[in-house]
C-alpha cells in the first residue's frame, strides 16, 4: 500500500487551519480503507516525529512512521494489514525538547475499557431503524412540544447483583429503560456524558474521548442500538457534552505534542482551579474545528436529539472561580471570554443549520443575557437554558418548615420577573442530590407523610410552571438516599406504597402535561401564563392559569399542611370545572381531600375575573382544574 495515500484534501487543510472544518472526524483519526489497511492522521504541529504504535507492530515506534502534511501540522499515513479491532496509539517526539509520549487518538471512535487507554480501529457502520422518529422529530423536539426529561447516569441506574454488581450494557439497558420511560410518560432521556473518560467518579465530565462512547458498557454500535431503540419507543435522546475543560491525564489532549496545543499555556487561562483540569484554547482555529466537529459527530452519526452543554458560565467568564490576579482580562479589559463566546455562537449556528430538528441546551448559571436567543440578534444561539435560579429558589422554599414559608413567598413569585427572558428548562438535576445535599425526598420537612406530600407538591408545582422539565433518576420514586455513582438506584423502594404513589403521580403529571397543549405549547411565551393570585402569602397559597386559545388549566398549590375547605378562585368562564389532578388523592399516598370530580363556577367576580369557584384545597396539595370535559 502506498504511503502517499491521503484522505485529506488541500481544502480540508485550509478549512481546518482556518477553524471552519466541522466534519474532521471524517479526516483525522483512524479510517479503514476499502482495499484493506487503515489510514491514520493526527494533528501535532510541534512534533519532530510521529509514529503509529499498536498490537500490529509490537508497539514499536520505528515500524510505522507518519509523514507531515506540508505546514498544516497534520501527520498522516496508511498502514497495510491493520484492520477492524486493532489497538493503537500515536507515539510523539516533540521538536527540540526530547519530550516523548504515547497518546490516545483525539479522534478515536472507540477505546479500551478503562484503566486501559489504547484506541481501537473501528468501523462505525450500523443499520438504523428509527426512520419514523427521524422523519417526525422536528415536531417532537420543537420548543412548543412537551419536554419531560429523565436525566440519568448509565453506570449506576441499574446493576446486576448476580454478576459482581456490574452495570448494565447499552443493549441490556435499552428495553428496560424504554419500558420504564414509557410507563413514566417521559418524552426524553438525558445521559450524563457517555464520552470516554478515565475516571468513573467524574461521571463523564472529565472527558478524554470526544468522539468515543465509553467502552464500559459496550461498543459504538451497542450505544447506537440504545439510541435507536429509544427512538423506536418514541423517546428522544439528549447527550451531555463538555467543551469547557478536559483532564490532565498524560494519554489525553493535554500537552499533546510537547506544547500546550489544545489548552492555553498560561494557567490563568488554561487551567481550571475547581476541577484541576485544562481549559481549551477557544481562540485557536484548529481547536474550534475539533470541538464543533465533536458536537456534530454525535448528531450526525448517533442521531442525538440534543446536546446539553455543560458549565457554559465557566467558558463565558475569564474570572470564573478566580480571585484578583488569577485571571487575565480580554483585549478590552473586560472579564468576558470573547473567544469562547465566538465558539458557542458558531457552534449553535452550525448545529441549527445542519440539524434544525434538534436542540442545544445551556447549563448557564448566571444572568448572561440572551443565552437562548438567536445569534443574529446578539444571542448565544442556544435553543434552551437551564433555569438555575428557579431551582435554587424553589428548593430553598420547599426545604423550609411550612410555618415559615409565608415569609419567603417571594422565592416562588420572583421568577415571573424573568421567566420568559430565556427558553427555560426547569432542572432538578444530579447536582442537587449528591455531595451531602441529600435526596429530594429527604430535603422535604415534616414527618414521613408530610415529606411525601411535599415532594408530590413540588412536582405538581414544577409541572404546572412554564418551562420544560428535567428530573434526575431516583427522584421519580422518592429515593431516600442521595445518588451514589458506585451503586444502583434503590429499586426495592419502587414497590412500596408511598414511593409507588410518587411514581404514579409523576406518570399522571406527564400524561396531563403531554396531553394538554395549555401546559406545554407556550412554555416560552408570556401569553400562555397569568396569575390568578400571587399574593396569598399569609396562607402560602399560589394559583395561576396556563392557557392557549380556549384551552385553560387552573393550577392551585397549598404549601401548608392546613386544608382549606372553601377557597375561592376567579375563573374566566362559567360552567363545570373538572378536577384533572390532585396530589392528595389516595392513589398517590394522599389523604383523599378533594373536589368530588370538580366544581361549578358561580357568576361572582373574583381576582378580576367574571366568574369564580370554591374549591377544597388539600393539605400540602397541588390541584389542577379545566373547564373542558
Amino acid at each position: 500500500m502506498k504511503l502517499d495515500l491521503s484522505l485529506i484534501s488541500d481544502d480540508d487543510v485550509y478549512l481546518f487551519n482556518e477553524g471552519s472544518h466541522f466534519r474532521l472526524y471524517d479526516k483525522l483519526g483512524a479510517h479503514l480503507l476499502p482495499g484493506g489497511g487503515t489510514y491514520f492522521a493526527v494533528w501535532a504541529p510541534n512534533a519532530e516525529t510521529v509514529a503509529v504504535v499498536g498490537d500490529f507492530n509490537g508497539w514499536d515506534s520505528r515500524t510505522n512512521p507518519l509523514r507531515p502534511r506540508g505546514g498544516s501540522g497534520i501527520w498522516e499515513g496508511a498502514i497495510p494489514n491493520v484492520g477492524h479491532g486493532a489497538l493503537y496509539k500515536f507515539h510523539i517526539v516533540a521538536r527540540g525538547t526530547g519530550y516523548t509520549v504515547d497518546k490516545t487518538d483525539p479522534f478515536g471512535v472507540f477505546t479500551e475499557v478503562a484503566p486501559k487507554t489504547g484506541s481501537i480501529v473501528w468501523d462505525l457502520a450500523y443499520e438504523w431503524a428509527d426512520g419514523a422518529w427521524m422523519k417526525d422529530r422536528a415536531a417532537r423536539n420543537s420548543p412548543k412540544a412537551p419536554w419531560s426529561i429523565y436525566e440519568m447516569h448509565v453506570g449506576s441506574w441499574m446493576r446486576v447483583p448476580d454478576e459482581g454488581y456490574r452495570s448494565l450494557t447499552y443493549r441490556e439497558l435499552a428495553p428496560r429503560l424504554g419500558d420504564y420511560l414509557e410507563r413514566g410518560g417521559f418524552t426524553h432521556v438525558q445521559f450524563l456524558p457517555i464520552m470516554e473518560h478515565p475516571f468513573f467518579g467524574s461521571w463523564g465530565y472529565q472527558c478524554t474521548g470526544f468522539f468515543a462512547p465509553t467502552s464500559r458498557y459496550g461498543t459504538p454500535q451497542d450505544f447506537m442500538y440504545l439510541v435507536d431503540y429509544l427512538h423506536q419507543r418514541g423517546i428522544g435522546v439528549i447527550l451531555d457534552w463538555v467543551p469547557s475543560h478536559f483532564p490532565t491525564d498524560e494519554h489525553g489532549l493535554g500537552y499533546f505534542d510537547g506544547t500546550h496545543l489544545y489548552e492555553h499555556a498560561d494557567p490563568r487561562r488554561g487551567f481550571h482551579p475547581d476541577w484541576n483540569s485544562y481549559i481549551f484554547n477557544y481562540g485557536r482555529h484548529e481547536v474550534r474545528s475539533f470541538l464543533i466537529s465533536s458536537a456534530l459527530f454525535w448528531l450526525d452519526l448517533y442521531h442525538a436529539d440534543g446536546l446539553r452543554v455543560d458549565a457554559v458560565a465557566s467558558m463565558l467568564y475569564l474570572d470564573y472561580s478566580r480571585k484578583t490576579g488569577e485571571w487575565i482580562p480580554n483585549d478590552y479589559g473586560g472579564r468576558e471570554n470573547i473567544e469562547a463566546i465566538d465558539l458557542l455562537r458558531r457552534l449553535n449556528a452550525e448545529v441549527y443549520a445542519t440539524h434544525p430538528d434538534v436542540q442545544t441546551i445551556a447549563e448557564e448559571s448566571t444572568a448572561w443575557p440572551m443565552v437562548s436567543r438567536p445569534t443574529y440578534v446578539g444571542g448565544l444561539g442556544f435553543g434552551m437554558k437551564w433555569d438555575m435560579g428557579w431551582m435554587h429558589d424553589t428548593l430553598d422554599y420547599m426545604q423550609r418548615e411550612p410555618v415559615h414559608r409565608k415569609y419567603h413567598h417571594n422565592n416562588l413569585t420572583f421568577r415571573t420577573v424573568y421567566a420568559f427572558s430565556e427558553n427555560f428548562v426547569l432542572p432538578l438535576s444530579h447536582d442537587e442530590v449528591v455531595h451531602g445535599k441529600g435526596s429530594l425526598l429527604n430535603k422535604m420537612p415534616g414527618d414521613v407523610w408530610q415529606k411525601f406530600a411535599n415532594l408530590r407538591l413540588l412536582y405538581g408545582y414544577m409541572w404546572a410552571t412554564p418551562g420544560k422539565k428535567l428530573l434526575f433518576m431516583g427522584s421519580e420514586f422518592g429515593q431516600w438516599k442521595e445518588w451514589n455513582h458506585d451503586g444502583s438506584l434503590d429499586w426495592h423502594l419502587a414497590g412500596e406504597a408511598m414511593h409507588s404513589g410518587v411514581m404514579r403521580w409523576l406518570a399522571d403529571l406527564n400524561a396531563t402535561y403531554r396531553g394538554d397543549e395549555a401546559l406545554h405549547e407556550l412554555d416560552f411565551d408570556p401569553g400562555g401564563f397569568s396569575w390568578v393570585d400571587a399574593n396569598d402569602s399569609e396562607q402560602s397559597i399560589l394559583s395561576f392559569s396556563r392557557h392557549v386559545g380556549l384551552s385553560e388549566v387552573l393550577a392551585v398549590f397549598n404549601f401548608t399542611p392546613v386544608p382549606r375547605a372553601k377557597y375561592r378562585l376567579g375563573v374566566p368562564r362559567g360552567g363545570f370545572w373538572r378536577e384533572m389532578l390532585n396530589s392528595d388523592a389516595e392513589i398517590y399516598g394522599g389523604s383523599g381531600w378533594g373536589n368530588m370530580g370538580g366544581v361549578e363556577a358561580e357568576e361572582s367576580s373574583w381576582h378580576g375575573r367574571p366568574y369564580s369557584v370554591q374549591i377544597a384545597l388539600p393539605p400540602l396539595g397541588a390541584v389542577f382544574f379545566t373547564d373542558r370535559r
